[in-house]
């Protein structure tokens, strides 16, 4: 039977998180900067689902916890002190919340436990060549045939496609209307005839992303969310969920830490100008902190997430370049070194610059977002 977490203290709770990680960790990176494939990660993925620690945010009666957004931002707060690995987490956070909103229940019934014990590993088919930003300009194109949805057209920059098994996509399905009212929500097996995928490596020479390739691939009608031609809702929906967890203080935390640690190592950590500027950094992620539990807030009462969350998205990209610009300037001569010093991943100044770098371009760029909230908030002319 699953605790009650709601009723438990937050040290209580904390206290659990903290006894679970140190204890059940496998034996896999800590503190790693570039993401770990399913092959590394999967032991740890497992471990979490068997606890019920997986899903924080999705009901308890579907296999979460049920948490409030202050006891889930301690969980986050707990793996990050560890330096647990990210786990493959495109099902957990992004496809689960969106079929608990808009899938059947038949899709509910056979999707979402998949998620949870690893079976199913998803990757998102969003963004296309010409189509990233402005994602309503997607081309990739499903075509109704007898039972089928025949598919044709290509993704690129999915995060660890390679190593899903199922991917979720943005298909046009109606060319005749306007661009936003003709996209429908598609689910795909990744081994489906038709389907390739192409390994983009990143900054660091890592395979990271890759491209996704649909030569009519067919899928059954079913395996659409929500209505024909009504996926853009659905769309904005996940966008605006994976915004407030792209804006999740996890990333500027670890680098603030992972700062100190470099700080302390080369004599620096006592000098007053340094701490000065450690102090204003650690309070930008005080602050991002604050904001991020407010969508959290959101999130969980179910009140529509708008075009302000944009807002978290940019505030957490720039502050994290800050955090890596800042340990370029500690790590001098070393900033430039390949691999770790002495094997620490903490001290590492090149990784944390280079994994800050995209930052400020997926998950909407910079730009593009400070459009957004001019027009969307503030009202300014387009």
């Amino acid at each position: 039977m699953t605790p009650d977490y709601t009723a438990m203290s937050d040290a209580e709770f904390r206290a659990l998180i903290r006894d679970f990680v140190e204890t059940e960790y496998p034996d896999i990176p800590r503190f790693p900067l570039e993401r770990l494939h399913w092959d590394v990660v999967k032991p740890w993925y497992l471990k979490l689902s068997q606890r019920g620690f997986l899903c924080p945010t999705w009901p308890v009666d579907r296999g979460g916890m049920g948490l409030t957004a202050a006891k889930h931002l301690i969980m986050v707060e707990e793996l990050e002190r560890f330096g647990a690995a990210r786990v493959h987490d495109i099902g957990p956070v992004m496809l689960g919340p969106l079929l608990l909103k808009y899938g059947t229940e038949a899709q509910k019934d056979h999707f979402l436990p998949r998620i949870l014990s690893g079976e199913h590993v998803w990757a998102q088919g969003y963004s296309e060549p010409g189509a990233g930003s402005d994602l309503a300009a997607v081309r990739c194109e499903a075509v109704q045939q007898g039972e089928d949805w025949v598919i044709n057209g290509q993704k690129t920059w999915t995060t660890l496609g390679m190593d899903a098994n199922w991917i979720f996509i943005l298909a046009r399905t109606d060319k005749t209307v306007k661009k936003q009212a003709g996209i429908s929500f598609l689910l795909v097996p990744m081994d489906a005839p038709g389907v390739s995928t192409r390994n983009i490596l990143n900054l660091s020479g890592e395979a990271e992303f890759c491209e996704v390739f649909f030569d009519d691939v067919r899928v059954p009608l079913d395996h659409i969310v929500g209505e024909v031609n009504q996926g853009w809702t659905a769309a904005k929906a996940l966008l605006g969920h994976e915004r407030v967890f792209i804006g999740a203080p996890r990333l500027s935390a670890s680098a603030l830490a992972r700062l100190e640690h470099l700080a302390r190592h080369m004599g620096q950590w006592s000098d007053p100008v340094f701490r000065d500027r450690f102090v204003a950094l650690r309070c930008d992620v005080l602050d991002l902190g604050d904001l991020f539990q407010t969508y959290l807030d959101r999130l969980r009462d179910g009140t529509e997430i708008g075009a302000d969350v944009a807002m978290l998205k940019v505030f957490q990209s720039e502050l994290y370049q800050r955090i890596s610009d800042l340990t370029m300037e500690v790590a001098g001569p070393a900033s430039g070194l390949r691999h770790p010093p002495q094997g620490d991943r903490r001290l590492h100044a090149a990784a944390t610059y280079l994994s800050a770098r995209p930052v400020t371009i997926f998950g909407g760029s910079t730009e593009i977002l400070r459009n957004v909230l001019a027009r969307a908030v503030l009202g300014l002319p387009g």
